[in-house]
């Protein structure tokens, strides 16, 4: 049973991430090529541990993959592998639940070691992006991400309905629930993100994702 699952749609890079991590976990490990599909083996496969992640890939609504993730299979690791290294973009990767972040230029030993740190249960960057985020102050979404991290998976897929510009029956229908239950979602997202409607819990949830291209 595989125990990881790189989230790629370049198949050249799965192939070489894939060789990389076998030596590393002595297991299978599974591949998705777009967002969709690595829900699916999510759900079929709850067995998996570690979620190696392209930011870009089909499917994918940037850093808000993360928060879904980490909301929908919260005992799943999530570990960004991208070709950005902007230091906007990986202080909010790591914020909104990231485990690690590796760029695709760091050489398959550190990458190696990143995943050991990781499942050892520790979080990893590599030297010099850490030191640059430590040295400075703690952005003010990192606060709101926090926040995001008490919504149940349920009441997250209604906050990504509601920064959408869905009404409630128009949720109610998407997630084939009662308008009344969506009401009640809409109560403990407010409370919960200590906003006072549902405009501006939408309007904070699409800054948070307001970062530099990834």
């Amino acid at each position: 049973m595989a125990r990881a699952i790189i989230a790629d749609d370049h198949p050249l890079f799965r192939a070489a991430l894939k060789q990389a991590l076998s030596e590393t976990l002595s297991t299978d490990i599974a591949e998705a090529a777009s967002f969709e599909q690595l829900l699916e083996v999510l759900q079929a496969q709850p067995q998996l541990e570690l979620i190696l992640l392209d930011l870009s890939m089909p499917g994918n609504k940037g850093l808000a993959a993360i928060t879904s993730l980490r909301s929908r299979f919260p005992d799943v690791l999530v570990v960004v592998v991208s070709a950005n290294e902007q230091i906007p973009v990986i202080r909010q990767a790591m914020a909104f639940g990231a485990s690690a972040y590796i760029p695709k230029s760091m050489p398959l030993a550190e990458l190696q070691q990143a995943i050991h740190t990781v499942l050892a249960g520790d979080t990893w960057l590599p030297d010099h992006l850490r030191d640059v985020i430590e040295a400075e102050s703690a952005a003010p979404e990192e606060d709101f991400a926090e926040r995001l991290e008490l919504l149940t998976p349920q009441q997250y897929r209604v906050l990504e309905c509601l920064a959408d510009g869905l009404l409630n029956k128009q949720i109610a229908y998407e997630l084939n629930v009662q308008e009344t239950t969506i009401k009640q979602h809409v109560s403990a997202i407010l409370r919960k993100l200590e906003v006072t409607n549902r405009t501006q819990a939408g309007i904070l949830f699409k800054q948070m994702l307001n970062v530099p291209e990834i």
